[in-house]
């Protein structure tokens, strides 16, 4: 998905709980009928481990012909991971990819030098109301593979380890978790699970991973005696193992995180580099049309901001 102009997300309250370095509260924006929260990067926080952009998009139903149309667009130096809890997207890329992801599904996309993409609502489905609720993330891609081919990878519902224990319900979206592990390609060590807790439940969140985050997307926890609503990121100091215990009405939550980048990553719209003239120089590749086009999806494109 496009990099959606927006301020910074907000910086949360104080907190009486040591192991939360940073609590941050997403701005929001309005894309064509339903909200976008966007939790990273901030500038106090731009990156946890690999993730450089959490977006979460509705809960939301679209009506009267609306629909999600983001046209064509490029990508380098980074992955897209997109994850659905409701509705469905068709991806076309301009590796001739044509694939519509459902719920439980996984479309990682690996940009390298350099993709171009749209996501829509399928066309078969237009005309009556549409659903959509979802996350959308990005990895920077390690030093070493920044320049790599592109590449995309689907991995459906039914492939994703799911672990039950005593009220918990952990998907596992990425990496290793509990024992499992996740088939969808990582290039570093990432961790991305989607957790449910029923009522007054707990669940521990180890410190096996150098950087780890909560988002809450429904419900509530508490941690060492603070509550957290949902659409609260909870960035978690390293070495500290916590343990989150669900409210009255239960939990779900995302975690995640992994490794950090050695080096800086800078972020320009849809561009993730750690060298700004390589920025630079996909700016003018978009703006001068030398990115390949995306088969099926050929007529329209998103515009160079400020070109």
């Amino acid at each position: 998905m496009s990099f959606f102009p927006g301020g910074d997300p907000e910086p949360g309250d104080a907190l009486s709980c040591d192991a939360i370095e940073h609590l941050i509260i997403p701005s929001s924006r309005d894309i064509g009928g339903f909200a976008v929260r966007r939790a990273l990067p901030t500038a106090r926080r731009r990156m946890v481990g690999p993730f450089i952009f959490f977006d979460r998009m509705g809960p939301a139903v679209l009506t009267g012909g609306a629909a999600l149309d983001v046209k064509p667009h490029p990508h380098i130096g980074l992955s897209t991971v997109t994850y659905l809890f409701d509705g469905a997207i068709r991806h076309r890329d301009s590796l001739g990819t044509e694939m519509v992801i459902r719920p439980g599904d996984v479309n990682l996309m690996t940009a390298g030098r350099g993709i171009v993409h749209s996501e829509r609502s399928p066309e078969e489905m237009r005309g009556g109301e549409l659903s959509i609720s979802g996350l959308q993330t990005w990895l920077a891609l390690p030093d070493t593979l920044e320049e790599i081919d592109p590449s995309f990878a689907h991995v459906s519902n039914t492939e994703l380890p799911v672990i039950t224990d005593h009220g918990i319900r952990a998907r596992l979206v990425m990496g290793h978790f509990g024992g499992a592990t996740s088939p969808v390609p990582q290039f570093s060590d990432t961790l991305y699970v989607d957790l449910a807790l029923e009522p007054s439940c707990s669940a521990p969140f180890d410190a096996a991973w150098e950087e780890r985050a909560i988002y809450v997307l429904d419900g509530a926890i508490e941690i060492a005696g603070d509550r957290f609503g949902p659409d609260r990121l909870l960035v978690l100091r390293p070495g500290d193992a916590i343990t989150m215990t669900a409210g009255e009405t239960g939990a779900r939550l995302m975690l995640f995180g992994g490794e950090s980048m050695p080096t800086r990553r800078h972020i320009w719209w849809n561009f993730v580099s750690s060298s700004r003239e390589r920025i630079e120089q996909a700016k003018a590749e978009w703006r001068t049309g030398r990115f390949d086009i995306v088969p099926g999806d050929e007529e329209e494109f998103v515009p160079l901001p400020g070109a």
